[in-house]
């Protein structure tokens, strides 16, 4: 039996149709982009994910897990609901997982409340991973299609983690940089400086290092945080360093991660997703704009979405920058974040003055919805 009733959304939807109308007539040529749809990326899994979700909204979630294990061709439900934890947290686990779980919760919201996420949302995005499900959303991939990518992907990356364990003989993951705020361009400038000099002290030398060799900026994820992507033992030098010579002493925080996403280890992820991604499977434009991590701004062509989602999986994700953009450029006025997990809303609410939401468990549903409501109303007034 399910255990939550279904409100009506009519007031949001009314309400964001009246805000539309509202600015229909605006002369500029930037987009206005009021109510901002996220996703989470790798990281915020975690075993019995979905059992609250099914027990509520059986109808939905049941089938969708169904499809799900058909399309990745395992029973990855299983093992999201019973574990080990241990085989959760690999790359092609946890990441088909991820992404699925949020779109599961997205049509929740869709079939059993009513949300119409092309009326009520205006831009979608997503952290690292999260990306593919917020071109979902968008409506530039279909969610099928999206799965299995993902899947593929997380194989491949999983395997050039093992590769460079291989090679090197050294452990590799993410190690999050915390600083004050006003330090933060500076401490990125000291990273860049000293990951930009090799034996001979020039980039070209450094980049010309194997990929197990080189440490990555991976995210730039608020105005306080970077993350550093390679060997741990790598990172850790460099931390030596910056907090010798370059006057800099960010606190570090080890992350659940133990691949070096969006660094050049993952080159063999970068050039499988750009024969994967065919043109014909990608809808431009979308039913919304969708924010790319490579660029901190809308992907602007089918050409473009394919070669930065592929490029996503080796350079920075800009995560600090395309909420500047949504904040400063776009007018976005309010965060709706759909998925496990509430690393994305907490980055994003430290950031930004405007209302930030998250939905990551059915509980959380209509007080959201009804806040979401009220904010738009009162933006029509």
């Amino acid at each position: 039996m399910e255990r939550y009733p279904r409100v009506a959304l009519s007031g949001v939807t009314r309400s964001l149709r009246a805000l539309r109308s509202s600015r229909a007539y605006a002369t500029t040529s930037q987009p206005t982009l009021r109510t901002a749809l996220f996703f989470p990326g790798h990281g915020v899994q975690r075993k019995g994910m979905t059992k609250d979700w099914v027990e509520a909204f059986p109808k939905t979630c049941k089938p969708f897990l169904e499809e799900m294990d058909d399309i990745v061709k395992c029973k990855l439900s299983t093992l999201i609901e019973e574990g080990p934890i241990l085989q959760l947290d690999k790359t092609e686990n946890a990441q088909p997982a991820i992404m699925a779980v949020s779109i599961m919760i997205l049509r929740v919201l869709e079939q059993d409340f009513g949300f119409k996420t092309e009326e009520v949302i205006d831009v979608t995005l997503g952290h690292s991973l999260g990306e593919y499900a917020a071109l979902v959303a968008a409506g530039n991939l279909e969610y099928a299609y999206a799965l299995d990518l993902v899947r593929k992907r997380g194989d491949v990356m999983g395997e050039c983690t093992r590769k460079a364990k291989e090679e090197s003989g050294e452990e590799f993951g993410m190690i999050a940089l915390v600083c004050e705020p006003q330090q933060l361009e500076g401490l990125i400038a000291a990273v860049k400086e000293f990951l930009g000099h090799g034996a001979e002290g020039t980039k070209d030398d450094s980049s010309a290092l194997p990929a197990v060799e080189q440490v990555a900026i991976a995210n730039i994820n608020s105005k306080n945080q970077i993350v550093l992507s390679g060997s741990f033992q790598r990172i850790r030098n460099m931390l030596v360093h910056l907090r010798e010579f370059g006057g800099h002493d960010p606190r570090a925080v080890e992350l659940k991660s133990r691949s070096a996403f969006h660094s050049p280890i993952m080159m063999p992820a970068y050039e499988f997703m750009k024969k994967a991604l065919h043109p014909e499977k990608v809808v431009f434009p979308g039913r919304v704009p969708c924010i790319s991590n490579v660029t901190a701004t809308p992907f602007s062509s089918k050409e473009n979405l394919i070669n930065n989602l592929a490029r996503q999986a080796v350079d920075t994700v800009l995560w600090w920058d395309s909420i500047k953009y949504l904040d400063k450029e776009a007018g976005c006025k309010r965060y709706l974040g759909v998925g496990p997990g509430k690393v994305g809303r907490n980055l994003i609410s430290k950031s930004i003055d405007g209302p930030v939401w998250s939905i990551t468990k059915p509980s959380e549903i209509e007080q959201t919805l009804r806040e979401l409501e009220a904010s738009t109303k009162e933006e029509v007034k």
